[in-house]
């Protein structure tokens, strides 16, 4: 589409789940390039970050997109019967990088996540370790606390958040009404946890905020002007919490773009943002 490259579609069985990854083709230039591997936004499917797949290539970066799971080829589609929630999106993401281990071996590995994909990558590190991993890109991640948002929209962040949550739990499910894509209600309750309280909510049992707190990883944090779901200040909210790990903070803005931007179309237009993103993965430590 458009030029932007194909990929190859597989397929990682999960506790009775089934993740969509997708493998895009090795980078012009020297074998053993830095591997970015994507996780998306709430609702999106992976196939939207081709533009931004073609960006990382281009920069000389090799590319896996994965779909979160219950999006796109990922499944279970939600349901009543389905109660995940962020326990279960972090173990995806070790599961996919169990999986990938063979292409991975021997090089720099960097997760990349996009709002709720991000929570999900930076979970990982928190729950099960970071030594798969060599750096962790957030692009408009942030904590969706309604206190952190700038001026009166704070005021209405609360009752929406909350508005979704207690529908999803009524149903069961998420329909999808104008937000988010279908959801499982575990997800729902999490993400309106974080909104409500400006915490993770505890997960099996473990403190997630002292985990996240721990996590030594090295993080680029970046925010996007004109985000309507992750203003500047929810992501150094986020950022506040990274106590141990060294932050590149960053924001990416519409001059640098050339166009105009909020909480997906940075996608089209990110040619500097790549090239950030390679500039990042080139300075970590060797492997």
């Amino acid at each position: 589409m458009n030029g932007d490259p194909e990929y190859a579609q597989e397929f990682i069985e999960v506790d009775g789940a089934r993740i969509g990854v997708q493998i895009y083709p090795e980078p012009d230039g020297p074998e053993g390039a830095p591997v970015v591997v994507i996780w998306p936004a709430m609702g999106v499917r992976a196939r939207y970050y081709r533009p931004f797949a073609a960006e990382l290539r281009a920069a000389g970066l090799a590319v896996v997109v994965a779909d979160l799971r219950g999006t796109g080829t990922s499944t279970p589609a939600p349901s009543r019967a389905d109660r995940y929630g962020y326990t279960e999106l972090a173990g995806d993401v070790g599961a996919v990088l169990a999986a990938l281990k063979p292409r991975l071996d021997g090089r720099t590995r960097l997760l990349l996540g996009h709002s709720l994909g991000g929570q999900a990558a930076l979970l990982h590190l928190a729950l099960d370790g970071g030594d798969a991993v060599d750096g962790l890109a957030l692009i408009a991640v942030g904590i969706p606390y309604w206190r952190s948002y700038p001026g009166p929209r704070g005021f209405g962040v609360l009752p929406y958040t909350q508005g979704i949550a207690a529908t999803a739990a009524l149903l069961g499910v998420w329909p999808g009404w104008g937000f988010g894509g279908r959801q499982a209600r575990g997800v729902i309750r999490d993400w309106a946890h974080t909104a409500r309280t400006g915490r993770f909510p505890r997960l099996d049992g473990t403190d997630t905020e002292a985990a996240v707190r721990a996590v030594r990883t090295p993080v680029l944090a970046i925010s996007v002007d004109d985000d309507q779901y992750t203003p500047h200040e929810t992501v150094d909210h986020l950022c506040a919490k990274l106590a141990a790990a060294p932050v590149t903070r960053q924001r990416y803005t519409a001059t640098q773009a050339g166009a105009a931007l909020d909480h997906f179309t940075w996608v089209r237009a990110s040619t500097p943002l790549a090239q950030q993103v390679a500039h990042f993965a080139g300075n970590l430590p060797p492997r």
